[in-house]
């Protein structure tokens, strides 16, 4: 039996990890994908994380693998599709049938993309219909792209977009935008990327890919020529494993403070899992070593 899995690559998984190494702990990190990073990897540029500004996303990933690969840290590949309480501790099951027992878990199993839910969407994913502005964006160069959304991804996208492609529109349902005031000062000043507030997207049409996006502007329906539809409206939290086991919120965000804890003992969540006002790489890797710290305690008390 572990003293602790670690679910999920991403930042917190990763610095859990580490520290979890640190405090030579037994314990293994599940990974959904092989080599994985989390969304960090889909960052063209981090100008936010102290001590490597304009770092692209993809080599800071690397370099947190990295480092948890040097001190030793064993990786496993597989879904998780089941945690289930027993012998005092927990049953961590994977979808090909795979079992681990562990006294704790540390829940870093990150977000992802959320959808439109709009005609056409599955429809074109993949051809045209794109979540990751930096794998996909080449594609555009010379075109017209669209991109969904307020906050900084979405602007961000924009802006990525804008270096490549002939035209961008930026379009937000609401009349103003959540993002940074610097991300929304840049994109102002960028003439061709087209700002539509007010707007809701309707529909993506075309005939092999996508070829235009229908919209509500202002009440007004209308069509969009583009090439490409980028979506940027949020996540949704990876935490199906945990339903039923641990409280979540009404967004489906594991219930947890800065010390990770959750309502179910043993269990820590950590990164954008777990309820937070700030989702970000540098408080991604501090819930890594929080739930650590927690998970050390729990270990003790627990004389386990």
């Amino acid at each position: 039996m572990y003293d602790t899995i670690i679910i999920g690559s991403g930042p917190a998984g990763l610095s859990a990890a580490v520290y979890a190494k640190r405090a030579e702990l037994d314990f293994i990190l599940i990974e959904k994908e092989y080599g994985g990073t989390g969304q960090i990897a889909e960052s063209e540029r981090v100008d936010n994380y102290l001590g490597l500004y304009g770092e692209n996303g993809f080599d800071l990933g690397e370099r947190f693998r990295s480092h948890a690969e040097a001190l030793g840290t064993e990786f496993y590949e597989g879904e998780v599709s089941e945690i289930s309480a027993e012998n005092s501790g927990y049953k961590v099951t994977l979808a090909d049938g795979t079992a681990f027992e562990t006294k704790t878990i540390v829940y870093a199993a990150g977000a992802s993309h959320r959808r439109l839910d709009i005609k056409g969407e599955a429809e074109f994913s993949g051809k045209g219909v794109s979540y990751c502005a930096v794998c996909d964006g080449a594609f555009c160069k010379g075109k017209t792209a669209a991109v969904i959304g307020g906050g900084d991804t979405a602007l961000g996208d924009a802006l990525y977009l804008s270096k490549a492609a002939e035209k961008v529109y930026l379009i937000h349902r609401r009349d103003t935008f959540r993002a940074n005031r610097l991300l929304q000062k840049q994109v102002s000043e960028v003439s061709n990327i087209e700002i539509i507030l007010n707007a809701v997207p309707l529909e993506i049409t075309g005939e092999k890919r996508v070829e235009a996006l229908r919209i509500s502007r202002n009440g007004q329906e209308e069509a969009l020529p583009v090439h490409s539809v980028f979506a940027a409206v949020g996540t949704i939290p990876n935490s199906g494993a945990l339903k039923g086991i641990a409280e979540l919120d009404a967004n489906g965000y594991i219930i947890a403070g800065e010390d990770c804890v959750t309502s179910a003992k043993g269990i820590f969540a950590a990164g954008d899992v777990r309820t937070k006002a700030l989702r970000q790489v540098i408080t991604a890797a501090a819930d890594g070593a929080n739930s650590i710290s927690s998970v050390q305690k729990y270990l003790t008390e627990n004389r386990r």
